[in-house]
């Protein structure tokens, strides 16, 4: 099977035609796949809504990237006012007009019989069962598939990029016999499926994790076996300032992200920020504190995180970085300050503001506060262990999921043009 998959990819790409294939303009492809107008495929499906003005209408939305339909909170007609607005038809190919060229796609079900629509996402039903939805859904997600969503969609960037509804129609796609599509489509949901189930999975974990947060790293809950202090220390009792620089040049220039922690900068960026002499960069070993200095996202005053890489690195001259006194205790800290709610908490009362709201604050400052600590060196190793677990446990099915996705990709490589076939 392996060599067939590549024998067929091999020779459609030296030009030549395989066995069960033909020349068309649009390519190689598999016989009994054709060229369709859409025009000839779907037929628009719209019935207008009469607003009463004490009803009750439940509008749907569309997410970009073929990620489906999302419902809105329910408004009155007299809310709508003179909008116009049509029900939803189930098992119709619905589109974003606005943002057809980022993919804003979907179908109908069932379950949206008794929603409205705005006018500007028309809905389709096939024509003479020529289209799977579904397998068309898929077929859009696809380089030819944005190519004609994206050509129908003249103009600007944003609101300017309206599809043009004749011109969409009046586009060609490649179609394989209905049954095909049915089968490629059950194929790719499945998978999606498979996805799916594990992105509950990663939730759930991620919820549970929170939990322990709350619960652990506050001391509300203990761990059995232990009922040594919890006590108020200033940072400082805890972790000591490294002072250590790139003297030599000779270590790995990294930087800190909000979900990744200390990553390589060429790995996570693309390219190195770093300057050419990097001899002033400031020396993290592993299971150093870095503290950024920086805002990012949700956390407005910076960022924590322990050095997990296994090796010593380099970071910028701006980052604080930390000893603690303990691995655990570094990796206990790591965690809490995971939370934008702790961070901010921690930092707000030292942080002072400077011009174009830059953050002001020295390490010494920085190392100055507060936290509530348990003081039990066991203790704070035997909660970092069960955070690491978790982490592992995260990190192993984000893995898993990705891998899921590349799967799905290649599936969609492979049976959307052809070059697998699902006849059988």
């Amino acid at each position: 099977m392996k060599l067939r998959i590549r024998d067929i990819i091999e020779q459609i790409q030296h030009g030549n035609i395989p066995d069960g294939y033909k020349k068309t303009k649009a390519g190689i492809l598999p016989v009994g796949w054709d060229m369709h107008l859409l025009r000839d495929c779907l037929q628009r499906i719209e019935r207008p809504v009469e607003v009463e003005p004490n009803e009750l209408y439940t509008q749907i939305g569309i997410r970009s990237h073929g990620k489906g339909l999302f419902y809105k909170e329910p408004v009155t007609g007299e809310t709508l006012g003179n909008k116009s607005v049509f029900w939803i038809e189930p098992d119709c190919f619905i589109v974003n007009i606005v943002f057809a060229w980022e993919q804003a796609i979907g179908k109908t079900t069932q379950s949206e019989v008794g929603m409205i629509g705005s006018h500007r996402f028309p809905m389709y039903r096939p024509v003479n069962d020529r289209v799977d939805i579904n397998y068309l859904i898929y077929y859009f997600l696809t380089k030819r598939g944005t190519n004609i969503l994206e050509a129908a969609s003249p103009g600007g960037a944003g609101r300017n990029k309206t599809l043009g509804q004749n011109r969409f129609l009046k586009s060609k796609i490649i179609l394989p016999p209905i049954e095909e599509q049915r089968k490629i489509a059950a194929l790719l949901m499945t998978q999606d499926k498979v996805i799916e189930l594990k992105e509950k999975r990663l939730t759930e974990k991620q919820r549970q994790k929170k939990y322990l947060m709350q619960q652990l790293l506050t001391g509300k809950k203990r761990l059995p076996g232990f009922r040594g202090e919890w006590k108020k220390v200033k940072l400082f009792e805890v972790v000591s300032e490294r002072k250590e620089k790139n003297i030599r040049q000779n270590f790995r220039i990294c930087s800190v992200a909000v979900q990744k922690g200390v990553v390589d900068q060429i790995e996570h960026l693309g390219r190195s920020y770093a300057a050419n002499d990097t001899s002033n960069y400031s020396v993290a070993y592993y299971g150093d504190i870095i503290y950024t200095k920086s805002p990012t996202g949700d956390f407005p005053y910076g960022i924590i995180k322990q050095n997990l890489l296994h090796e010593t690195v380099a970071v910028s001259p701006l980052y604080g970085v930390f000893t603690p006194m303990t691995f655990g205790l570094g990796y206990f800290l790591h965690t809490y300050f995971q939370s934008a709610i702790n961070a901010r908490n921690y930092l707000l009362p030292i942080i002072q503001k400077g011009a174009k709201n830059t953050i002001n604050i020295t390490n010494a400052t920085f190392i100055s506060n507060k936290l509530c600590l348990p003081l039990d060196e066991e203790e704070q190793n035997a909660i970092a262990n069960i955070f690491i677990v978790a982490d592992r446990e995260i990190e192993l099915l984000c893995q898993d999921i990705e891998q899921e996705k590349q799967k799905k990709k290649a599936l969609m490589q492979l049976l959307l043009t052809g070059i697998v076939r699902v006849t059988a």
